[in-house]
Protein backbone atom coordinates (compact mmCIF):
# COMPACT_ATOMS: atom_id res chain seq x y z
CA UNK A 1 0.00 0.00 0.00
CA UNK A 2 1.28 3.67 -0.72
CA UNK A 3 0.61 6.32 0.85
CA UNK A 4 -0.74 10.05 0.56
CA UNK A 5 -1.02 13.38 2.14
CA UNK A 6 -3.54 15.27 -0.11
CA UNK A 7 -4.68 18.93 0.75
CA UNK A 8 -9.00 19.22 0.45
CA UNK A 9 -9.98 22.94 0.53
CA UNK A 10 -13.01 24.41 0.68
CA UNK A 11 -14.40 22.12 3.72
CA UNK A 12 -16.62 24.20 6.20
CA UNK A 13 -17.75 21.37 8.26
CA UNK A 14 -17.79 17.76 9.86
CA UNK A 15 -20.25 16.64 7.48
CA UNK A 16 -17.81 17.47 4.20
CA UNK A 17 -15.08 15.22 5.81
CA UNK A 18 -17.32 12.42 5.95
CA UNK A 19 -18.98 12.90 3.06
CA UNK A 20 -15.12 13.05 1.55
CA UNK A 21 -13.76 9.86 3.96
CA UNK A 22 -17.19 7.77 2.63
CA UNK A 23 -16.74 8.53 -1.05
CA UNK A 24 -12.68 7.83 -1.49
CA UNK A 25 -13.36 4.74 0.96
CA UNK A 26 -16.11 3.28 -1.40
CA UNK A 27 -13.35 3.64 -4.55
CA UNK A 28 -11.24 -0.03 -5.18
CA UNK A 29 -8.12 -0.45 -4.02
CA UNK A 30 -8.56 1.92 -1.00
CA UNK A 31 -7.09 1.00 2.63
CA UNK A 32 -8.11 3.79 4.27
CA UNK A 33 -8.76 7.22 3.93
CA UNK A 34 -8.98 9.90 6.88
CA UNK A 35 -10.15 13.78 6.10
CA UNK A 36 -8.71 16.14 9.12
CA UNK A 37 -11.11 18.80 8.97
CA UNK A 38 -9.26 21.60 11.02
CA UNK A 39 -5.75 20.68 8.78
CA UNK A 40 -7.82 20.23 5.60
CA UNK A 41 -6.05 17.41 4.92
CA UNK A 42 -7.09 13.46 3.59
CA UNK A 43 -4.83 11.03 4.64
CA UNK A 44 -5.27 7.75 1.68
CA UNK A 45 -3.71 4.66 1.52
CA UNK A 46 -3.99 2.98 -1.19
CA UNK A 47 -2.85 0.03 -3.64
CA UNK A 48 -1.47 1.97 -6.72
CA UNK A 49 -1.71 -1.65 -9.13
CA UNK A 50 -5.31 -0.80 -8.68
CA UNK A 51 -5.98 2.80 -8.83
CA UNK A 52 -4.06 6.45 -9.03
CA UNK A 53 -4.02 9.54 -7.27
CA UNK A 54 -5.26 11.60 -10.40
CA UNK A 55 -8.59 9.14 -9.32
CA UNK A 56 -9.00 9.67 -5.89
CA UNK A 57 -8.26 13.45 -6.61
CA UNK A 58 -11.26 13.17 -9.56
CA UNK A 59 -13.47 11.73 -6.70
CA UNK A 60 -13.09 13.72 -4.35
CA UNK A 61 -13.50 16.96 -6.95
CA UNK A 62 -16.54 15.18 -8.05
CA UNK A 63 -17.85 16.03 -4.37
CA UNK A 64 -18.19 19.53 -4.59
Amino acid sequence: MDSQVLSIRGMTCAACAQRIEKTVRKLSGIGQATVNLASEKLFVEYDSAALGLPVIKEAVAKIG
